[in-house]
């Protein structure tokens, strides 16, 4: 019998518009054949699931809607909402109490790499090259001055818990700062402001299935842009190359790296680890336990330039998670 699969997304950030791109992907990936797909839309309003064109309330208690007549319940979810409920171990948590297996990191691992700040600095302990950073919250005073005399100029403003570079600023002087640090608040109630790092971008996409842990081909993210900002990510003001440019043992560095964040934050499915290369050292920007999954998105490029294919992969990732946490 075919197993029903929720693709959820939504949430309650700006970033549920990439959210819906990435579940029409991920629908798009998975075979209808192999399973029942079904997309669920969660917001702050409602739950509603999409089933023969007409939507149809979730029944929260068991995570089921009632359609024809009959009830529909989900044996797995394919979580891609990029922020909160979907990214920070909220939604994880709902899984794990009625015991429905899911895509993604658990609620451990998705709260830590929530937080940029608290995720850098746990992952700094390691031996992970990070940036030097500073974190704000609700009622903390910002002291342009003093920040820009620990971290320098230009330095990166930015909430700490969001995502899609929404409301992220880099500074070049200190009068512009309160303004990037309001507009971050106005997006997340932390802020994370960082220290700028000039070097090559690249990403790299890691995952586990039944064969163990596979680290995908690198991409490298090049743009004229100030930095990979919006337009950057969504309106094609961007160069992307997968592979990426660089020696075959940078390369595996920041492969061995990327593995190594995977253990170390107990990570589950596919992550996605940022990084700038400076003075030939890799510096990870941050860890994405919900990437984009559309069908340009950087783990699509990955899987493809592993000569994969994002059916299996995403097919075999759900399987293995059946398999180990059985619903």
């Amino acid at each position: 019998m075919k197993k029903n699969i929720a693709i959820v997304w939504g949430g309650y950030s700006s970033e549920k518009v990439i959210s819906e791109k990435s579940a029409a992907g991920i629908y798009s990936f998975l075979s209808n054949t192999q399973y029942n797909l079904y997309k669920v839309m969660i917001d702050k309003t409602s739950w509603e699931v999409d089933y023969e064109g007409n939507s149809f309330p979730v029944n929260k208690n068991d995570f089921s809607f009632l359609a024809d007549g009959q009830t529909v319940k989900f044996d797995f979810a394919y979580i891609t909402i990029h922020g909160t409920p979907g990214e920070d171990g909220t939604l994880q948590g709902y899984f794990d109490m009625l015991g429905i297996p899911y895509s993604n990191c658990g609620v451990l691992a998705s709260a830590l790499t929530f937080s940029k700040f608290t995720c850098n600095n746990f992952l700094k302990n390691f031996g992970i090259h990070v940036a030097n950073s500073m974190i704000l919250r609700k009622g903390d005073l910002c002291q342009p001055d003093a920040i820009v005399a620990q971290l320098g100029l230009p330095l990166f403003v930015k909430p700490n818990i969001g995502g899609s570079s929404f409301a992220t600023t880099k500074v070049k002087e200190t009068a512009a700062l309160g303004k990037a640090v309001t507009d971050a608040f106005n997006e997340a109630p932390e802020v994370i402001i960082e220290s700028f790092i000039a070097g090559t971008e690249v990403t790299c996409g890691c995952y586990v299935t039944g064969d163990g842990l596979t680290v995908l081909p690198l991409t490298e993210v090049v743009t004229s842009n100030e930095f990979f900002d919006f337009d950057a990510k969504y309106n094609g003001q961007v160069q992307e190359i997968t592979p990426a440019r660089l020696s075959e043992e940078m390369t595996k560095t920041i492969q061995q790296v990327t593995e190594k964040i995977y253990r170390l934050i107990g990570a589950k499915g596919i992550i996605r680890a940022d990084f700038i290369i400076s003075n030939n050292i890799p510096v990870l920007l941050e860890v994405n336990t919900t990437p984009g999954m559309t069908a340009t998105s950087f783990i699509p490029q990955q899987v493809a330039a592993a000569g994969l294919s994002m059916t299996e992969v995403l097919s075999n990732i759900i399987e293995y998670n059946l398999q180990v946490n059985p619903s």
